[in-house]
């Protein structure tokens, strides 16, 4: 098997690159950070094809895609992401929008061009990593939260229309809670629990995409709260999700 990571320089895509490579899948690893792909390249006892590229552009997208369209890629994993911290009127809309280009745009594309081969194929899993922001509003993170929305609902839905025609194609999409990586600092905030390690969670999603599942939260904590989400009003949600931000940053 093949499988294909943005965002592998570090945190969760890293790992997962680590436990797909004990699974005996090559790799091709997509990141900006050269020097940090090569170093995990130099681990990993599997072929890796490292890809140093910015995804957030659109032409850099399809040219990953063209580039390996005419080999066996067996799992797509759209990990490359990040978030700010900030009022909405306040944050700097350069990155506001890199941030949706790399969160949505890319997700979108790659998905799509990937997804026609693998129904083609009618085999192979796509992975999307969005996040727990997914289920909230977010004031004070709002467009990191409105991205990761967009990828969790694309591929509930996409998922559906695989469903309805039967197809053997899996798509799977990753809402994690507080993770130990490097986001915090991107995003200029402070987690106010631990979460899992970065290595947890991708065993546990790893695991969890080979057996087709659609919705990947790992944690009690953050599936009880995914259900008590859905089940609680928008206003005390808003309210609560502004609590939580707030304090992120003090």
């Amino acid at each position: 098997m093949k499988a294909l990571i943005t965002g592998a320089s570090s945190g969760i895509g890293r790992d997962m690159a680590r436990v797909l490579a004990k699974a005996k899948v090559d790799l091709i690893l997509v990141a900006r950070r050269k020097e940090r792909l090569m170093e995990l390249k130099e681990e990993l006892p599997v072929h890796v094809t490292v890809v140093v590229l910015d995804v957030s552009k659109r032409e850099n997208c399809e040219a990953l895609y063209q580039r390996f369209v005419h080999e066996p890629i067996d799992i797509l994993i759209n990990n490359a992401g990040f978030g700010d911290y900030g009022e909405f009127h306040e944050t700097d809309i350069d990155k506001d929008l890199q941030m949706v280009q790399t969160n949505i745009q890319a997700v979108h594309i790659l998905t799509k061009l990937f997804l026609k081969d693998f129904i083609r194929r009618d085999k192979g899993y796509i992975l999307n990593v969005a996040s727990s922001a997914a289920f909230l509003p977010g004031p004070l993170m709002a467009t990191y939260y409105a991205t990761k929305s967009y990828v969790l609902r694309l591929s509930m839905a996409i998922w559906k229309e695989l469903q309805k025609k039967g197809s053997h194609v899996s798509i799977s999409v990753l809402c994690p809670g507080p993770v130990r990586t490097e986001f915090d600092k991107v995003a200029n905030v402070k987690f106010l629990m631990d979460g899992k390690t970065s290595e947890e969670v991708a065993a546990i999603t790893i695991r969890r995409m080979l057996e087709k599942k659609l919705l990947i939260i790992p944690g009690m904590l953050m599936k009880a709260s995914y259900i008590a989400t859905r089940f609680l009003p928008n206003r005390l949600l808003m309210s609560c999700s502004y609590h939580i931000q707030h304090r992120k940053n003090k």
